[in-house]
């Protein structure tokens, strides 16, 4: 009978930072070692953070790494912590062909005391792993305390046959993968319905250990399981927040014992705490402290800046409204209610002088006109950012972005763009609930996030309102010529968003789209937009993908596109 107790460390890396990630698993090992765990499991490629892309393909940075995990391994001995089974993700180096390799390695007594070799390397969506690594071409179990443990990488789960086939013939008590799964909405259902098909195929628990935080353009969302040899959850850590949860094995009994359970978030709560959390890293690993942005008065404006002040502090946000001669009153008084309730930097730069003086040389008319109105505006808030030393955050939607209904060099500028992935109708699906969350007592930087593992409730907010509920529920507007609303120029965003669904996300062409029950005319007018709009994605700033197709990443077209069925 062996019983072994596990410590799931399900910690947030920064690509490149080989000591502050050495670092955080010293720490948590400590822990771990005080809850007397044996054995304490970490993400993917934990030294190194992931993805690191072509940072892999450097020798040298290899060497550094292959010496901090001896390193690692030799620390963690001298503070009395060698008996600790760690277990962490590096890059190693195909001996063979000197290539990368997705390496989980254990740190034992002092040494590097077992390697594996991840096997399927993905090279879908957002990953380019083929390309990089190199294939590891055999399984490997531990032997820990008369306990046989099989590990796997990630995507070794996700596919059939390899690794995973491999142990389910060598009688193995117990599955440890250790993963760096982005968040896409919907995906933790899936993960957990692969985990308990791989528990029910090697006939034992499966330990599924995922990594948090931000990376750029991808937000790993934790949210750390176990489940037994029936499929039975056992444990479950929390979303996007790190965390150290204690999970005992017993190899004597039929159905393991659980822990703790933390409760699933509602949708709409996920998905905006991905989108806060993306930025927040992004700043942070960027080494940004604020950021600045344009103040409308409409919904994305004001939900962008409620995530900035999600993620840095409102003291921190840099509101600047821009009115024209267009700008209404009721817009520019919701730009002011949502920088005070959010306790944001407000200033008011009219632009009607400066779009003046250029008219006097350039005497534009029609979309030109707009576009200047745009771009002054663009260069108002990179002013912004170059002179205090913030991050310019651009304001635009996916279905803008997917329509081409932006302006490159004007609301297009900005470092980091935090709702690019999220439809039209899915912003003000986001809104509500954030208004919710406010008037339940969710205050300012009172997310369950990184950083707020304790659970701080925030700074409350005036009258239980983040999001100006005026700015929710008119007419979206860019307010660039008298009377405009959005649906001059789109179709109304309750259809548009299901074709672009549809299109983009589903893969669907004219003739499935018509099938779909689309009418000619809206699925023409569509597909044109957004087929003539790759152009402008391609220079739009990164955001945090929410969605299974995201802008980037993931959906490019060629940027002449005549294929139209």
């Amino acid at each position: 009978m062996t019983q072994l107790r596990f410590a799931l460390a399900q910690i947030d890396t920064c690509v490149g930072a080989l000591d502050a990630n050495a670092a955080k698993v010293l720490d948590f090992s400590r822990k771990a070692a005080q809850g007397n765990a044996q054995v304490v499991v970490f993400p993917e490629m934990t030294l190194t953070g992931y993805p690191i892309e072509d940072l892999a393909l450097r020798r040298t940075f290899r060497q550094a790494a292959w010496d901090k995990a001896n390193e690692l391994a030799s620390q963690l001995n001298a503070e009395g912590l060698g008996g600790l089974f760690v277990v962490v993700g590096t890059v190693g180096t195909d001996r063979a062909t000197s290539k990368p390799r997705n390496r989980l390695v254990v740190l034992h007594e002092g040494v590097v005391w077992a390697g594996y070799d991840k096997h399927f390397l993905p090279n879908y969506g957002v990953f380019d792993e083929f390309r990089i690594f190199s294939a590891g071409d055999r399984s490997v179990t531990l032997d820990v305390d008369g306990a046989r443990i099989g590990v796997a990488i990630c995507e070794d789960i996700w596919q059939d046959g390899g690794p995973v086939a491999d142990l389910a013939t060598k009688n193995i008590d117990l599955l440890l993968t250790i993963n760096g799964s982005p968040y896409e909405e919907g995906k933790t259902h899936t993960r957990f319905e692969l985990a308990q098909k791989r528990a029910a195929e090697v006939n034992a628990p499966v330990i599924y250990l995922n990594q948090v935080g931000g990376q750029d353009d991808l937000v790993f969302d934790g949210g750390s399981f176990v489940v037994d040899a029936d499929g039975a959850l056992l444990e479950r850590s929390p979303m996007f927040m790190e965390n150290l949860t204690f999970w005992d094995f017993d190899s004597s009994v039929e159905h393991q014992n659980k822990a703790e359970i933390v409760p699933e978030l509602d949708k709409d709560e996920e998905v905006y705490t991905a989108c806060v959390l993306g930025l927040k890293d992004y700043m942070a690993k960027n080494h940004f402290t604020g950021v600045t942005l344009g103040l409308s008065g409409g919904i994305d404006s004001a939900l962008v800046a409620a995530m900035a002040a999600d993620a840095c502090g409102g003291e921190n946000v840099w509101g600047i409204s821009m009115p024209s001669m267009y700008s209404s009153d009721g817009s520019k008084d919701d730009a002011a209610d949502l920088a005070k309730n959010i306790g944001a930097h407000y200033e008011v730069q009219p632009i009607e002088p400066l779009f003046n003086a250029y008219q006097q040389q350039l005497n534009l008319e029609g979309v030109s006109a707009e576009n200047l109105q745009a771009r002054i505006r663009g260069v108002i808030v990179m002013a912004s950012s170059n002179s205090r030393g913030l991050l310019a955050v651009a304001t635009g939607n996916k279905s803008e972005l997917a329509c081409g209904y932006s302006t490159i060099y004007g609301d297009a500028v900005g470092g980091y763009a935090p709702i690019k992935d999220l439809l039209k109708t899915r912003v003000w699906e986001i809104s509500r609930w954030r208004n919710k969350a406010a008037a339940a007592g969710v205050g300012i930087g009172g997310l369950k996030i990184v950083g707020n593992e304790e659970g701080n409730a925030g700074k409350p907010l005036p009258n239980g309102v983040m999001i100006p509920v005026a700015s929710i529920e008119k007419a979206p507007s860019a307010e660039l010529r008298p009377g405009q609303k959005d649906s001059d120029s789109l179709p109304e965003y309750a259809l548009l968003d299901k074709v672009l669904a549809a299109y983009i996300e589903h893969a669907h062409g004219r003739a499935d789209l018509l099938a779909d029950g689309f009418d000619e005319a809206t699925v023409d007018t569509v597909m044109r937009l957004v087929d003539r709009a790759e152009w402008k994605r391609r220079q739009y700033p990164l955001g945090p993908k929410v969605t299974a197709l995201a802008f980037g990443r993931d959906r490019r077209l060629p940027v002449t596109n005549a294929f139209r069925e």
